[in-house]
């Protein structure tokens, strides 16, 4: 019996065993069957339970029933409990099919796909699996639809197995054990980060980074959490851990001191935790604010050691402001300037300070520190009260060091190099009694 199915399968592409072995295909050869099959012509059917697998190979195939069919066609159908297994997978699923052109093995219906390597787990409806075979692919290769749920499971150098990338998308495919192409509302969840994308494409291996395009987003779940949207972002993985991001095109950025729109925007992470924050171009040039200040510039570096703002230096017609009335209902201080004191310059550096207020702490200016063309718009106030002057100045350096108790605002402002500038101050309302006060008016109907 095992001779005739042997020979009745039909699948040997050659007369010659040789030939087989040359080619690398599948040679198949029966390995148990429940019930004696049939044949018509170079067709031949079996059921009971039947297990068939590659000669001189791990590989095995089973299920309830098959249907062979041989005549150049190469292809068998494996029905009801399907299982396949060789060095690299094991796979479940309701049918499967096996092609011999290709070596392809399709399975159809509750598909569980395991990776023996690495522990990787694909689930959903649909899979297209190719194995490795010397002379036609170096490595495995798969392809699934109708939107798979993937445990995606880098390893180490050692081949420990790292903490898994859980992935959904509406197709995906998979080449060897650290590359991966998505598309099709793509998210991506790690205790790390969380990322959602039309497309995505995920090396784990020499390049260890990724790409995401088409409305993508990316959230830090760590300790310091942020979040990034652009048309493109790519991911710099160290060690399979996020290291770096980057938005290119519609930058917008979100974190717990800044609020940041610009063409490209770069993150620094470090240990889960937000190091630096970097921003450049030109159709948008970078701008961010919090509600205490705003800054302007050609591009932008934040540092947030700590988690927690220290330092900016803006570059390129830099602009950077101070909100010095917190009772004003406008917070973006860049777009009234009545709530503002401003410093500008070819080079801005300012320094920030951890305040508490109302139970929470927020980033502060501190001092801020312009160089090159330096200009400066700040209020003034007069001993024992009264209504706010306002300063200009221009300089080659100015140094503004801002009040760090009582209310908010200027403290100090030193001028460096070529100085000149103006000094407002309001003048105070003139009293009835004041030779200047204004007449009152005479005319035909009047006192």
């Amino acid at each position: 019996m095992k001779s005739l199915l042997f020979l009745s399968l039909g699948l040997l592409a050659a007369t010659h065993v040789a030939a087989q072995v040359q080619d690398n295909s599948c040679r198949f050869v029966l390995i148990h069957v429940g019930r004696q099959g049939y044949q018509m012509g170079t067709n031949y059917f079996a059921g009971g339970g039947v297990i068939i697998g590659c000669d001189s190979t791990r590989v095995r195939m089973s299920s309830d029933s098959l249907a062979s069919y041989g005549g150049g066609v190469g292809i068998v159908q494996f029905i009801g409990n399907v299982k396949y297994e060789d060095t690299t997978i094991t796979m479940t699923a309701a049918n499967g099919t096996y092609f011999k052109a290709g070596e392809r093995w399709e399975a159809r219906g509750n598909v569980v796909t395991r990776n023996l390597e690495n522990g990787s787990t694909l689930s959903g409806p649909s899979l297209d699996y190719y194995r490795a075979l010397p002379g036609t692919r170096d490595t495995i290769e798969m392809y699934a639809i109708g939107r798979p749920r993937i445990n995606y499971i880098p390893t180490d150098s050692t081949g420990a197995a790292e903490e898994p990338y859980l992935i959904n998308a509406d197709r995906v495919r998979l080449k060897g054990n650290d590359r991966v192409w998505a598309a099709g509302k793509v998210t991506i969840d790690r205790s790390d980060f969380a990322a959602t994308a039309d497309s995505m494409r995920l090396d784990t291996g020499a390049g260890d980074d990724a790409t995401l395009i088409g409305t993508p987003s990316v959230r830090g779940l760590g300790s310091d959490s942020f979040n990034l949207t652009g048309r493109r972002i790519d991911l710099k993985l160290e060690n399979r851990t996020l290291s770096y991001v980057k938005s290119l095109g519609n930058a917008h950025a979100i974190s717990s001191d800044l609020d940041l729109v610009a063409d490209t925007i770069g993150l620094d992470v470090n240990d889960r935790k937000l190091v630096q924050t970097l921003a450049w171009g030109d159709s948008i040039r970078p701008y961010a604010h919090s509600a205490d200040f705003a800054i302007r510039a050609d591009s932008l570096a934040f540092d947030t050691p700590g988690q927690r703002l220290k330092e900016s230096r803006a570059f390129g017609t830099a602009w950077v402001g101070g909100t010095v009335d917190s009772n004003s209902v406008e917070k973006d201080c860049s777009r009234d300037y009545r709530v503002c004191d401003w410093l500008r310059g070819d080079t801005v550096v300012a320094q920030f300070v951890a305040r508490d207020s109302a139970g929470k702490t927020r980033s502060v200016l501190q001092r801020v520190d312009a160089a090159q063309t330096a200009r400066a718009l700040y209020r003034t106030e007069k001993k024992g009260g009264g209504p706010k002057g306002m300063n200009y100045s221009r300089a080659d350096r100015i140094i503004v060091t801002m009040k760090q108790s009582g209310p908010e605002g200027v403290d100090r402002v030193e001028l460096q190099g070529k100085v000149d500038g103006v000094q407002l101050d309001p003048q105070a309302p003139a009293t009835p009694s004041d030779s200047t006060a204004p007449k009152p008016a005479t005319g035909r109907g009047g006192p």
